[in-house]
């Protein structure tokens, strides 16, 4: 951190700049200060020069749309944005972000203070940026913005500041034509094969960070500069250092074939297996680093606002300034910004001298910031910010435009590039200024393994010139030549090379070309165009947003009434939610702990308390009727109402139980009395919730203590009702008997009788089972789905399952049967024959529970749910519609939301809930 220069603005918006933080490659960031909230800030601020560019200013917005996108858990939430400069080579208002201000050192910074980190940290710092890359290739992007300077480590648990090539970059440049070069700070071994990047090259540089803050080093930068791309391509990794238990974990990552890595979801649950948030609970930060973040949040609090800022009127701090000093200067060659350093300079710090080549400088994480809100995909599509703002969704992973593009760099683009001057670094905090000597080949921590002069290839201006090192060609074939591109001239130039920085890869080379054109001015001048609104794999936009107050307790259980109101139950209340429009309508504390059934006629809203039935007003939540259990079963004292198993119509099926003294017998003469017992009996209950009054009852063995067994309803048929009961709810006694089989129940629908208890086969106690009303079950057999009939048990087809997995509870749709499997397949069988239809994959990591399955109003669109993501799914033939991950959803104290999804379809309408947020999705 440093005080601000003359040409320094001084204002962005309602923000008031307070100091330099620190700046990279192609922003500054500025600690800045909301005078009227106190808020503070972390402001990136594109660079003048850069940000004339029209690719650069296309991108850096699409960033800044992403960063909305990604906000919450381990990425810090935007604050505000600047408006998109119309004409920025006109001297228009700076490109400019804002996002909350988190006390945090980056991962560079903190290997330089503390050294390699433990394994319990590593754990954390892995899970958590795995965490993210899960969402990223959910929508199919692809991050691109690893490096040990985007990476940060705050209090709580890490954090990623950048989220595409810019943040990753170690120069840019504004060249002539409206051209932008971008040095990179990485390579993978698909990279220089020629090969495009994947989602599973974001986990070889996730590998390499790992092993980076395992060792204070990188695994493949033993050995000459002109070789790295050769070690990245065939050498294996040295993870000697990396601690045994995370050896192979990291060793997968950096295997040389792509698709021999692990997902992002996988790498998030072998490192822990609760989720970063729950790992870090308690601290996780060596001692010298907590101390080092604390400090840096005092420093921060300690900043004035300036007096003049300070005397302006409150309304003044909405209105976008530009001041004189803020416009584009005239484009130049951008030098390694000289606080690309490790860490933050004190204010009275004084300039260091310039090091020889041979050291080069750690990438600070200003670079990482200005891309903060990095489009994974193609810097040119512009997101509709109705839609990014609550979506995980983007473009596709970046495609190599052939005619324009090619992996291995031109001579010509070699020859012409001037490479970035010599980069000044800080010391490490607290340590006094001191000219750096850096020695040949040796290395600390927190900073690249640097390599001799000599080394590195020369460029134009030989190895004393201006450039710290030059782009390095990578060893590949010729490329064909290309064939005219008469588009290209109406494309502005993206090149983007591999240069050495952040201590992940030394040495190697890469470009890439996103257009280029002499009429570039001509149309890139001008805001680019919004995209159509739904986009392949994209979820549509949201009718509208319901966000559970976080003063009330979380919601325990939702329905749907009438296609009107979605009836929300929580410990505290119940409420309804408006399904036009999202707004809540009312709340009643009498439906506290309650679950919400199907409507009670077509005027009341019908809620199963605790203690009583309660009969709601749909307009307004006022209690109509109110039935205490101790008066319509007061023939059972102390009645309690199990969870509601099913319902059809206005009737509903529910278990209750209660306590009775057994009186000991009359002991025989002589003989001592015995004891009183306790005995607990159970219930099956059939209830019309029109007419309010019960309809029969049944006694049923009691469950495990406290002694309501848990049914649940799998078909219900003209002359019966079949219904399984839960595994968790048996008795000891009762599992026992079971040997391992699970049973299905059926009760005459008018009486209430037990008619029969039937096993189907090896259909085990948790088996996933349900049925039709024709009297077929469908249970899950081992990893397999198999049909039967109820009445005899007979076995009717069998539907093989993948490997390792088994079936979740089936939805049928008409002819058809939905199915779902723990690793992740989406599937539909005829009813008739258990042919197989279609089955697809949800592309999400297989832990937890097979998704749950909803079908909408029409039956055209079937959703798939899990504890990652909701996908939608052509119902017909399986083709994969779009994906959803609701990535801001957060705990009212912070914490990372892990609760599963849970969809309602009604009409064209499917609504989504993870935990207190609820997103109305339009659907086929």
């Amino acid at each position: 951190m440093e005080a601000l220069r003359q040409d320094d603005p001084r204002r962005f918006g309602r923000f008031t700049v307070l100091a330099r933080f620190d700046e990279g490659a192609s922003a500054v960031r500025y600690v800045a200060r909301d005078i009227a909230t106190g808020e503070s800030a972390l402001i990136t601020a594109a660079r003048p020069e850069l940000a004339a560019v029209p690719v650069f200013s296309r991108r850096f917005q699409a960033e800044a749309r992403t960063a909305e996108r990604l906000a919450g858990g381990w990425v810090a939430p935007p604050l505000d944005t600047g408006d998109p400069a119309e004409t920025p080579a006109d001297g228009a208002e700076p490109l400019w972000t804002a996002a909350g201000y988190v006390p945090a050192l980056p991962l560079a910074e903190a290997i330089g203070i503390a050294g390699p980190l433990p394994e319990r940290a590593l754990r954390i710092l892995g899970a958590g940026i795995a965490e993210i890359l899960s969402r990223v290739h959910a929508a199919g992007s692809v991050l691109q913005g690893l490096a040990p300077g985007t990476v940060l480590l705050a209090a709580d648990g890490p954090r990623l500041t950048a989220f595409g090539p810019l943040g990753a970059a170690a120069s840019a440049e504004a060249r002539p034509g409206g051209q932008l070069s971008v040095r990179l700070g990485y390579l993978t071994p698909e990279q220089i094969e020629g090969k495009e990047v994947s989602a599973a090259s974001d986990l070889f540089v996730l590998g390499l960070l790992l092993a980076y803050a395992a060792t204070g080093t990188t695994p493949f930068t033993e050995g000459p500069a002109e070789e790295a791309t050769r070690r990245i391509a065939e050498d294996e990794p040295e993870l000697d250092a990396v601690p045994q238990e995370l050896r192979e974990l990291i060793a997968s990552c950096l295997a040389k074939d792509p698709d021999q890595r692990p997902t992002a979801g996988t790498v998030a649950a072998g490192l822990a297996l609760e989720g970063a948030a729950g790992l870090a609970r308690g601290g996780w930060l060596p001692e010298p680093l907590a101390v080092a973040v604390a400090d840096q949040e005092a420093r921060v609090l300690a900043l004035e606002v300036p007096e003049e800022d300070a005397a302006a009127e409150p309304g003044q701090a909405d209105t976008p300034a530009a001041p004189e000093d803020a416009r584009p200067e005239a484009p130049r060659t951008l030098r390694e910004p000289e606080s690309a350093r490790t860490a933050p300079e004190p204010e009275d710090a004084r300039p260091l001298p310039a090091p020889p080549l041979e050291a080069p400088a750690l990438r600070k994480p200003a670079d990482a910031a200005a891309s903060a809100s990095a489009s994974a995909g193609d810097g040119d599509i512009g997101e509709d910010r109705g839609t990014t703002r609550f979506l995980n969704t983007g473009p596709r992973p970046p495609q190599n435009d052939r005619p324009t593009t090619q992996l291995a760099l031109p001579h010509e683009l070699t020859a012409a590039a001037p490479a970035a001057p010599p980069v000044q670094p800080a010391a490490p905090l607290a340590l006094p200024a001191a000219p750096v000597t850096p020695q040949p080949h040796s290395h600390t921590h927190g900073g690249p393994a640097p390599y001799p002069a000599a080394a590195l290839p020369a460029g134009p201006a030989g190895p004393a010139g201006p450039g710290q090192g030059p782009m390095v060609s990578l060893p590949l074939p010729p490329a064909p030549a290309p064939a005219p591109d008469p588009a290209a001239s109406r494309r502005t130039l993206l090149t983007i090379a591999a240069a050495a920085v952040g201590g992940l890869i030394v040495g190697g080379g890469s470009v890439a070309a996103l257009g280029s054109g002499d009429t570039a001015r001509a149309t890139d001048d001008k805001p680019a165009p919004k995209p159509r609104r739904t986009l392949p794999g994209q979820a549509p936009e949201p009718r509208w947003i319901y966000a559970h107050p976080a003063s009330e307790s979380s919601p325990l259980t939702t329905a749907l009434w009438q296609d009107k109101l979605l009836v929300v139950t929580s410990e505290s209340q119940a409420s309804a939610v408006d399904l036009r429009t999202g707004k809540r309508l009312w709340q009643r504390a009498d439906g506290a702990k309650g679950q919400a059934a199907p409507a009670a006629g077509a005027d009341l809203v019908f809620v199963a308390s605790p203690t009583e039935f309660l009969w709601l007003s749909p307009e307004n939540g006022k209690v109509v009727h109110r039935v205490r259990y101790t008066e319509a079963f007061d023939d059972l004292p102390g009645l309690t109402v199990g969870r509601l198993a099913g319902s059809s119509g206005p009737v509903i099926w529910f278990t209750g139980s209660h306590t009775v003294t057994v009186k000991a017998p009359k002991p025989k003469k002589g003989k001592k009395k015995g004891k009183d017992k306790e005995v607990v009996e159970a219930y099956f209950f059939a209830y019309d919730i029109v007419q309010r009054k019960e309809l029969w009852r049944t006694p049923v063995p009691a469950g495990r203590a406290p002694g309501t067994p848990a049914y649940r309803v799998v078909a219900e048929r003209s002359a019966d009702v079949l219904v399984r009961q839960d595994a968790a709810s048996l008795t000891a006694a009762e599992v026992k008997k079971a040997k391992g089989k699970g049973s299905v129940r059926s009760f005459d629908q008018k009486t209430g009788k037990l008619l029969w208890t039937r096993q189907y086969g090896a259909a085990s106690l948790e088996a996933a089972t349900s049925g039709d009303e024709d009297g077929t079950l469908y249970a899950a057999v081992g990893q397999d789905l198999q049909a039967f009939e109820a009445d005899t048990t007979k076995p009717l087809w069998r539907v093989e399952g993948s490997d390792g997995s088994w079936f979740g509870t089936p939805l049928i749709a008409g002819p058809l049967i939905h199915t779902t499997e723990r690793s992740r397949l989406v599937g539909a069988v005829e009813r008739e024959s258990g042919r197989l239809v279609w089955r697809r994959s949800t592309e999400v990591p297989g832990t937890g529970p097979a998704p749950s399955l909803t079908l909408s109003g029409s039956g055209k669109t079937l959703i798939a749910a899990d504890a990652i993501q909701v996908t939608a799914f052509s119902a017909a033939d399986g083709e994969r519609l779009w994906k959803f991950q609701d990535i801001g959803s957060a705990a009212p104290k912070g914490e990372a939301v892990s609760a599963s999804y849970r969809t309602l379809a009604f009409g064209e309408t499917v609504v989504v809930q993870r935990d207190r947020s609820f997103y109305a999705f339009p659907v086929a």
